[in-house]
């Protein structure tokens, strides 16, 4: 086995216990079947180096490059149920972020806002990290971090571990998702490139806007939303705000007029990147950045309906056009410093990620009766909205190797922000008698604005030791220790503008458009002042923290020819609190774990085996599921509001797998699972008091089953065979999945928390059906690629295929004593076009990619299904084609 340089590669494949014996084994193999050269040396053509570095020490504390038949060795060798998304597969799909790629990995989808699903298990049941460490989420509501904020241009590949192992954090239910950022390769270079796209139901057609800010086309505010210190000073003190002078002070038009766009621009991005590496006597060090920036656009025509009766009757029935317009600015910087068998990496990521929108409705609603006087929709709406997330991390890691001995050493500092100031919200309601639409200010939803901010730090350290005993069989003993301490800041203050003596205005002053009727002329003259409603539902503001502890010990042998065991077990504690301001209940759970999991792999024939596997893990309750906070999804534009009264869901994994290599990069595995959950937590959807609109809370059911199975194939097939020198190094790239997945929820008389913030606990079979699914649960999930790949150039042309069954988005909610029909998404089928071609010019290297995207059109559909089939659509809206074109060059 010969050791690598530690920046040898751009792909750094971080798997936490992958055995060194194994890995020696794999590289040899490897290295047998390709071409008899260093490992130095380039890699050929079709082939890829590959770099496994583990932050479990000892597991996989050697970096290895190898070239040929490489990555079903990494995946064979481990002992663990594992999907590897390498940086020719990311290549190979086109996408932008690594949410989107992760769609083709088996039993993966992605749902809402880049939030991953792992066999129809939720985004709480898996957890995200970045070179092998946890990240805190600049979502309000959530402990995950959305993957659609990671750019591929900073990712050099992902690994989906899918089977428990005691050195993973406890929080493993469906899986855990390894994003691991780019390595600094031997050869330096420097990399441009750019793209330009557009949408079909988007670019050049009718949208909304507004002006906002000078710098909003970066994703910057330049202060024009800046918060006054007298709306903070009233949202912590729980005052309104009646000083006119002051109130003149906040921004009016540029954060309030929608305009019409009737010529919506195109889509565009620009990214560059660098390495270059030094060596110094006996010190090797490599550096590499990289950089991007992107702007695009989307507009949908949504119709949103809510039912208010076990019939299918509505309350509420519109219609909304809403335009994002989404900036992404991301940077990374990693430095690599080799000395001996010794390595130490620093790595940091930037990444600042903003959604202007601007949303028009209008809709009829029962109060005022449906339809409208004279067939015209009884309200008008308007929002603008700016959603200001951005994450960043520093993270070292040391990597010791003393021969049997490992240690693995790795800390990191990580900070999310989220930034919405200026959510304004008009509502305007039709007159007969003035044949227009007015706003008195005398409604509850007339004219309201509100200001949230969002900041979390994670600190995070680690060490791992391993050892490795000379006995005649391979044996490793390692153990670990974890430390991770979350502390988060978040208050949403909610305001409403109200006439004098808490009335309304004129009607003449009514019929006004949103910025003349809050102008400042109108609020000296009628008085208008800014009642604060912070508190209406929830709390304005709250501290959570998350504290764990944890430590492990596990161990790998091979007791026979063939037969291999790993297995340990993991010791957890943890604080999590949630601490509101106000009278509002709060959460304070504290519990201890211990999560055992062994698995058993049998090579009962060449190139062939068998894993069982058996495991006990834990979710805890997200920050977004306790935290009694409202929170605007500016996706779905509905309400969540956490619940205190939540506790840990436990659960209980089985799996069986089989495997055959039969040739390079090429396999044919299968897989059946087995999970029962004990509280698993649910979506639910309820209407809040007084009001039309559907909000989201959360509850935990009693207990639920998971079971399914998979099957995954990828084969290449030469086609040197059909004659002629233009065959002679072509090959056809065939890759399949399908997941089938089935879930079951077991709700009798038992009482669980209610989704409704300070409700008394209800019986568990008010809020969910007996038997029923998961939410967010696919029974199908399918992925089929076929690629047309040259083997000694760059020149691929791919079509992909992604198909998931429905799901249940929201448990329906219960309206008078009646739980009505769950609210299901129908993500159907989309199929993709890739091309990329490669050539040289100038001594550079160019790629041309196009992309064509969702060229079957799939509409986004979101519905309850009533008696004798009466759809009630919640959610639903048209999708364009998306085309773009892209050319970048490398020196």
């Amino acid at each position: 086995m010969k050791k690598s340089t530690a920046f040898g590669s751009l792909l750094l494949l971080t798997s936490q216990l992958v055995a060194p014996h194994a890995l020696a084994q794999a590289a040899q193999d490897a290295t047998a079947e390709a071409a008899p050269q260093e490992a130095a040396a380039a890699p050929q053509a079709g082939e890829e180096e590959v770099e496994i570095s583990a932050p479990g020490a000892g597991d996989s504390s050697e970096e290895i490059v190898v070239i040929g038949r490489n990555i079903p060795n990494v995946i064979k060798a481990t002992p663990q149920v594992v999907s590897v998304l390498s940086s020719a597969d990311i290549a190979r799909s086109g996408e932008g972020d690594i949410a989107g790629a992760l769609t083709r990995v088996t039993g993966i989808s992605v749902v809402g806002n880049g939030f991953v699903y792992v066999r129809g298990l939720g985004d709480r049941y898996s957890s995200s990290l970045l070179n092998g460490l946890p990240l805190p989420s600049p979502e309000p509501l959530r402990r995950v971090v959305p993957l659609d904020l990671f750019p591929t241009n900073i990712v050099g590949s992902a690994l989906v571990q899918k089977s428990y192992s005691p050195n993973y954090p406890g929080e493993f239910g469906g899986g855990a998702i390894n994003i691991t950022t780019r390595a600094a390769p031997r050869d330096g270079f420097f990399e441009i490139g750019g793209s330009i796209g557009f949408d079909t139901a988007t670019t050049s057609e009718l949208g909304y806007t507004y002006d906002g800010g000078s710098r909003d086309v970066f994703g910057y505010d330049d202060g024009e939303r800046s918060v006054p210190n007298f709306i903070l000073d009233a949202g912590l003190n729980g005052t309104s705000v009646t000083n006119a002078a002051q109130l003149i002070q906040l921004s009016n038009a540029p954060t309030t007029v929608v305009f019409e766009n009737n010529h919506i621009p195109a889509n565009w991005s620009a990214s560059t990147s660098f390495a270059k590496t030094f060596d110094t006597g006996g010190l090797r060090i490599g550096v590499i950045g990289a950089g991007g920036l992107s702007n695009s656009w989307s507009t949908r025509a949504q119709k949103q309906q809510l039912a208010v009766d076990a019939n299918g009757g509505l309350a509420s029935d519109g219609n909304q056009v809403t335009t994002d317009n989404r900036i992404i600015a991301n940077g990374l910087l990693g430095v690599g410093l080799e000395f001996g068998e010794h390595l130490i990496r620093f790595t940091n990521v930037y990444i600042h990620d903003t959604l202007k929108q601007a949303i028009i409705g209008q809709f009829d609603e029962e109060n005022f009766g449906i339809p409208g006087s004279f067939g015209v929709p009884t309200f008008a709406t308007q929002n603008t909205n700016w959603f200001e997330r951005q994450l960043f991390t520093s993270q070292i890691v040391a990597e010791l190797d003393f021969g049997a001995l490992d240690v693995d050493l790795r800390g990191a500092y990580a900070n999310t922000k989220r930034k919405a100031p200026y959510e304004r919200a008009f509502r305007y309601i039709y007159s007969d008698a003035f044949d227009d639409y007015i706003n008195t200010l005398n409604s509850p939803s007339g004219a309201t604005i509100a200001f949230s901010d969002l900041n979390e730090d994670l600190w995070t350290g680690a060490v791992d030791v391993a050892y490795e005993l000379n006995t005649a069989r391979p044996i490793t003993l390692s153990t670990g220790y974890a430390y991770t301490d979350t502390e988060r800041q978040s208050y949403r203050y909610f305001f409403r503008f109200i006439g004098p003596n808490n009335g309304g205005v004129n009607q003449t002053v009514a019929q006004q458009r949103p910025d003349y009727l809050l102008s400042d002329y109108n609020i000296q003259t009628y008085g208008i002042t800014l009642r604060n409603e912070s508190t209406g539902t929830g709390a304005a503001a709250y501290d959570a923290s998350l504290q764990v502890h944890a430590g492990y010990v596990q161990g790998e042998a091979e007791l026979f020819d063939g037969l291999r065991v790993s297995g340990g077990v993991r010791y957890e504690t943890a604080k999590q609190k949630v601490l509101p301001t106000g009278a509002v209940t709060g959460t304070n759970l504290d519990n201890d774990y211990w999560l055992p999991a062994a698995t058993v792999t049998w090579n009962f024939a060449p190139d062939m085996q068998l894993r069982v596997h058996g495991s006990k893990t834990i979710a805890r309750p997200q920050f977004r599921e306790l935290a009694p906070q409202l929170y605007q999804d500016f996706e779905s534009s509905r309400q969540f509001l956490g619940n205190p009264l939540l506790i840990d869901s436990q659960l209980y994994n089985a799996e069986a797998r089989v495997e055959w290599f039969f040739a390079r990069d090429q396999r044919i595995t299968a897989a059946g699972f087995f999970k029962k959950i004990d509280n698993p937590i649910e979506a639910i959807a309820f209407v809040a008091g007084g009001s039309t609109s559907l909000q989201t809370g959360f509850s935990n059911a009693p207990s639920a089953k998971l079971w399914g199975g998979e099957i995954e194939a990828q084969k290449h097939i030469a086609l040197d065979t059909l004659g002629g020198g233009f065959f002679d190094t072509k090959r056809l790239v065939l890759i399949a999945n399908y997941t089938y997945t089935k879930s079951e929820i077991e709700a009798g008389n038992e009482l669980v928390p209610s989704p409704i913030l300070g409700a008394a606990p209800v019986q568990a079979s008010l809020l969910f059906n007996n038997g029923g699914p998961l939410v967010g649960q696919s029974d199908h999930l399918v992925n089929f690629q076929i690629g047309f790949e040259d083997t000694a150039s760059l020149s691929q042309l791919t079509v992909l295929l992604n198909y998931a069954s429905e799901r249940v988005t929201n448990r329906g909610p219960v309206v008078e004593g009646v739980r009505l029909p769950d609210i299901v998404e129908k993500p159907g089928l989309t199929v993709d076009l890739v091309a990329r071609q490669g050539f040289e010019l100038a001594g550079a290297e160019f790629e041309l990619k196009f992309e064509a995207r969702n060229l079957t059109k799939t509409r986004y559909q979101e519905y309850q299904t009533f008696a004798n089939d009466v759809r009630v659509d919640t959610n639903t809206y048209d999708v364009g084609r998306k085309f773009s074109i892209g050319l970048s060059a490398k020196f």
